[in-house]
């Protein structure tokens, strides 16, 4: 048993039947009153999420976890599928697992979270960044630079991301998982 002072981004908790994963979290100390912690849950099993505020010491219950390196090896159009890097063995799960399915390509290695209990996989961690190439975007105008300007793109796995004007087809560039924001171009 854990209380709300355990709680941190990517900790497993067992709330309403459910399995959920923090995602957000603020301790909040009010000048009047008493203290609570304002989150955000996404279910490993549907992949809904909801917010819900616990009273400060409360207690949660915690599902403990294991992480491991699987590389992702295909989706065949309801599972995708993954391979454990240390013995082999192959997963599928639901794409509701996956927190942005649409930027991971062919190869790509992300930590999968397993409950210890029944070594069910729960959540799929993305790493913090990918490189992706460019396969489909509108050339940028002249002259057409206000501030911060971006255009739509196409990357090679399917996922439109907006880009800066001077991104071209076949370019190589760096994606924030978390966002699915534009971070860099990256020179070869």
């Amino acid at each position: 048993m854990a209380s709300t002072s355990d709680i941190r981004n990517g900790l497993c908790i067992r709330y309403n039947h459910d399995i959920y994963k923090i995602i957000e979290f603020l301790h909040v100390k009010p000048g009047k009153g008493p203290a609570f912690v304002r989150t955000k849950l996404k279910s490993v099993t549907t992949g809904k999420v909801i917010d819900n505020t616990f009273s400060a010491g409360h207690k949660i219950d915690d599902v403990r976890v294991e992480t491991h390196k699987f590389q992702y090896l295909y989706n065949d159009g309801e599972f995708y599928h993954f391979m454990n890097e240390a013995d082999y063995t192959q997963i599928r799960l639901l794409e509701a697992a996956l927190d942005r399915p649409d930027l991971m390509k062919e190869g790509e290695v992300v930590t999968v979270l397993i409950n210890t209990e029944d070594n069910m996989p729960l959540s799929v961690d993305m790493p913090a960044s990918v490189i992706l190439e460019v396969t489909h975007t509108e050339p940028g105008v002249k002259g057409n630079t206000a501030t911060n300007a971006t255009k739509p793109a196409t990357v090679e796995t399917g996922a439109s991301v907006n880009v800066p004007l001077f991104i071209n087809e076949g370019d190589k560039i760096k994606i924030e998982t978390e966002k699915g924001t534009y971070k860099e171009r990256i020179k070869e």
